[in-house]
This record gives C-alpha cells, sequence and structure tokens, in this order.
C-alpha cells in the first residue's frame, strides 16, 4: 500500500495498525512484509530486499522479531498478558512485531488487556491487527490504530495474476478454465489460487460441481423437476447443502448487479453478458425473492437435523410458484396478471363485463350483492308498464317540435282510499301515519313525498 511505503521511507511508520478486509485479499501477508521491511537491512524505497537475514528469517517463520497470533484460537486474557511480557522483551532486529490474526475473535477481558499495550507500547514495537470484520472490534480499540481497508482485486489485475502464475509454473490451463477460476475467486486472491490449483489437480478442466448454472436455469424455467435434480447432482459430488446455496445466492448477486450496475460485477465481459441474459429472463423482484429465500434457508440449516431437505423445499417452491402461498409469491404472481392484462389491453382485447345475476322466481336482474339463504322472498310485483306510444321519426333538415311528441302517461301516485269523503280527514296531515306504516322499499321512496293537492280520491 501507498501509505504503509510512504511511513516507511520517511521513517513515519505507526505503532498499530488494524486491516480489514474480506478474506483473501493479503491483510496477513502485508502485515508479514511489513515486519520484513521493518527489519530490512538494505530497504529499497520502502520495500524490503528479501536477501539479508532478518528477511530470510521472516519467510521462513524462524524470526525472533516477528510473533504471530491466531486470535480466533487464542482469544483469552492470559494469552494477551503473554504477549505483553514479550513485548517488553529487547530482539535482534529494529523492531519488533506483533501480528494478531482475527482479533475480532478476541474476549471483551482480552481487548481490555490489550488496550493499554496499545495506548503505551515500547518504542520498538508494533502491533499489526487483522481481521474480516472490523465492527465487532470495540470503538476504544479502533480510535488508537491506523486503520487500512483491504479491498476485493479488479477481474483484469487478477487475470494478469493468474496467467503469470500459469506461466511461471508450465502450467496448462485453457481460457474456459481461466474464467471459471476467476469467477470462483470472486474478487479474491487467495480463492482465485486454490480453485486454479483445484482446476490443474483434474487436469486442466474445471470441475462440474462448481457450476451453479443447472439450478439457475431451473428457476427461469419453472422446472421443480430440473431444480431438484441439480441439487442431487451437487450433493452427489460432494457439496455442502449451506455452501451450494451461498454459491446460488453469490450468482444471482452477479445477476442483480449485471442488470442494475455491471461495473460492480468482479468477472469477465463474456460472462457479465450471460448473467445479464439470465437476470432479463428473470426480472429484478424474482432475482430478489429468490436471494431472499435462500438466505432464509441458510439460517436454519444452521440447527437443522437435515440442511438437504430444506435447501430442496426452497429450490421447488422457486422454480414452482404455484407451490408458494408466501405474500410476496402472492404479490408476485398478481403483478404478472397485471402485466399480462397490459399486454392484452394494448392488443385492443378487454375482458367482458359480467352479466348481473337474474332472480329466477321473476326472471329480473337481482339488485344489490346480498347473498339469499334457504328461501328467498319473493319480490313485490311491480305496477303494470304503461303502454309504449310509438313516435314518429323527424326527417333530416326538420325542425323537431316538442310540443307534437306524445307523452307517456306518468305513473300514478299511491291512492289514499276515500280519506276527504268517507272520514273528512285531511290527506295532508294523515300523510305521515300513512308513510310510517309502510314496510321496505314503500317506505324509502315515499317516506319524503308530500302532499301537493287531492283530486278525487287520488
Amino acid at each position: 500500500m501507498r501509505a504503509l511505503r510512504n511511513a516507511v521511507i520517511n521513517g513515519r511508520e505507526g505503532q498499530a495498525y488494524l486491516f480489514s478486509g474480506p478474506r483473501g485479499t493479503g491483510k496477513t501477508t502485508t502485515a508479514r512484509i511489513l515486519a520484513k521491511v521493518l527489519n530490512c537491512e538494505n530497504p529499497v524505497e520502502g520495500e524490503p530486499c528479501c536477501v539479508c537475514d532478518s528477511c530470510k528469517a521472516v519467510e521462513v517463520g524462524t524470526s525472533y522479531d516477528v510473533l504471530e497470533l491466531d486470535a480466533a484460537s487464542n482469544n483469552g486474557v492470559q494469552e494477551i498478558r503473554d504477549i505483553i511480557e514479550a513485548a517488553a522483551l529487547t530482539s535482534p532486529g529494529r523492531h519488533r512485531v506483533f501480528i494478531l490474526d482475527e482479533v475480532h475473535m478476541l474476549t471483551r477481558g482480552a481487548e481490555a488487556a490489550l488496550l493499554k499495550t496499545l495506548e503505551e507500547p515500547p518504542a520498538q514495537v508494533v502491533f499489526v491487527l487483522a481481521t474480516t470484520d472490523p465492527q465487532k472490534i470495540s470503538e476504544t480499540i479502533r480510535s488508537r490504530v491506523q486503520h487500512l481497508q483491504f479491498h476485493l482485486l479488479p477481474v483484469n489485475e487478477l487475470e494478469k495474476y493468474v496467467r503469470f502464475v500459469i506461466k511461471e509454473a508450465e502450467l496448462t490451463v485453457d481460457d474456459d478454465a481461466i474464467n471459471m477460476v476467476l469467477r470462483q475467486g470472486a474478487g479474491s486472491a487467495r480463492d482465485t489460487l486454490s480453485a486454479l490449483e483445484l482446476v490443474v489437480s483434474g487436469g486442466g478442466e474445471p470441475e462440474e460441481a462448481m457450476h451453479t448454472e443447472g439450478i439457475v436455469r431451473a428457476i427461469i424455467e419453472r422446472d421443480h423437476a430440473a431444480a431438484l435434480a441439480a441439487v442431487a447432482r451437487a450433493m452427489q459430488q460432494g457439496r455442502d447443502p449451506h455452501t451450494f446455496a451461498e454459491d446460488v445466492v453469490r450468482t444471482m448477486r452477479d445477476c442483480f448487479l449485471s442488470l442494475m450496475s455491471p461495473e460492480l460485477v468482479q468477472l469477465p465481459d463474456s460472462r457479465i453478458a450471460e448473467l445479464n441474459t439470465y437476470a432479463r429472463d428473470m426480472g429484478v423482484q424474482r432475482i430478489v425473492r429468490v436471494m431472499e429465500t435462500l438466505g432464509t434457508t441458510m439460517v436454519e440449516m444452521r440447527h437443522a437435523p437435515d440442511a438437504r431437505l430444506l435447501l430442496e423445499v426452497a429450490v421447488v417452491q422457486l422454480s414452482s410458484p404455484i407451490l408458494d402461498n408466501s405474500t410476496e409469491n402472492l404479490l408476485a404472481r398478481v403483478g404478472q396478471l397485471e402485466e399480462a392484462v397490459k399486454v392484452l389491453r394494448e392488443k385492443g382485447i378487454a375482458a367482458a363485463a359480467p352479466q348481473a345475476p337474474v332472480n329466477p322466481t321473476t326472471g329480473r336482474a337481482k339488485i344489490g350483492g346480498h347473498a339469499t339463504g334457504g328461501t328467498e322472498r319473493p319480490a313485490p310485483e311491480a305496477p303494470a308498464p304503461a303502454e309504449a306510444v310509438p313516435v314518429e321519426p323527424v326527417a333530416a333538415g326538420e325542425s323537431a317540435n316538442t310540443s307534437e311528441i306524445p307523452v307517456p302517461p306518468a305513473q300514478s301516485a299511491p291512492v289514499v282510499a276515500d280519506a276527504p269523503a268517507s272520514t273528512g280527514v285531511d290527506p295532508a296531515q294523515a300523510w305521515p301515519q300513512i308513510t310510517d306504516a309502510m314496510r321496505g322499499i314503500a317506505k324509502a321512496i315515499f317516506k319524503p313525498a308530500v302532499i301537493e293537492s287531492v283530486e278525487g280520491n287520488k
């Protein structure tokens, strides 16, 4: 790193560093190089000479100036006390470097014991803390170290490195295998070299077990039988269900990024184009659902007696949406129906409105949506319709005289049976009592009415 090189050149190296980043990005290797250059007899522009006795001793692991400790297995207070006691001792070199790997695994007591030494270390001591999860380290320790973050390597840099290793080691590996190695490494130099070693051990051909293409195609084609077959093949070749699910999630993530932000995908261009095709066939919504479902499944696998069964259930649900009644799946299916309706409307095809239900007793359309139970009350008989009066058509160009158009007679009003003649009661005063005695729709219709005039018994 440029910051470390400049610090060594100017003699301003710190006494405590924190290296964080994903696995296989060179944190521990960089710490060893730093320890080598701090004790190198002839450093060249911030780099170790690699020929002096101190550099050779660091390379073979016999240097008294470098003490390396795995904090994952030595995470107690006593181990940290041993480091504190060793820090007070002198060493042959100019600096004594303590490398603590996976430092986030230290217990609270061990962190507290280390904190005092980090605050006031001896002048010749340099601490290098390496971790993949810096969030788990206390803020107090992080405030007392120089934090350097390591990142995954770009695919073009990794490809140059892989081809350099193949050339120097005189290996025979074709371009397809190299692309597979880069895909498997996913930006990690160590994982890339491990994948390359597997390919070379297999005769230069990639192992079929590393592919997740079968299950991805099965999810795209909604073929649950093919998805189960892909899981079975992976399990027969010795794959772990949790690891296999991680590979599928990683592929889905690359598909998502290839559709949303292709520059973030650390893969060859040919692979990005292939993943982009998968992503367009699936759609963003399905890709996100696949990642969420498999992520939940991986959490449940930790305590499941049969992890393979959970993986098979998950892939069947993802490849056969009809078998999944989750809210997310129902929303996805509704979205697909909406898209289908939209396409039909664009083509001029519209669904016909459903016909109103008909009452079999009257032959008329039912009004309202009340369900009838058991027996249905007969509807009140409607008054006989007035006779239709034919209207002669008006010729074009002639003005229509509305006064000559016959109007059908109005519907008769309710009858008050001989109220004025027999009792002498004013109909206007008796009308409220009459409407109160009505029931149902008749009351709703005539209750607001007002008596305006009386003509005979009408």
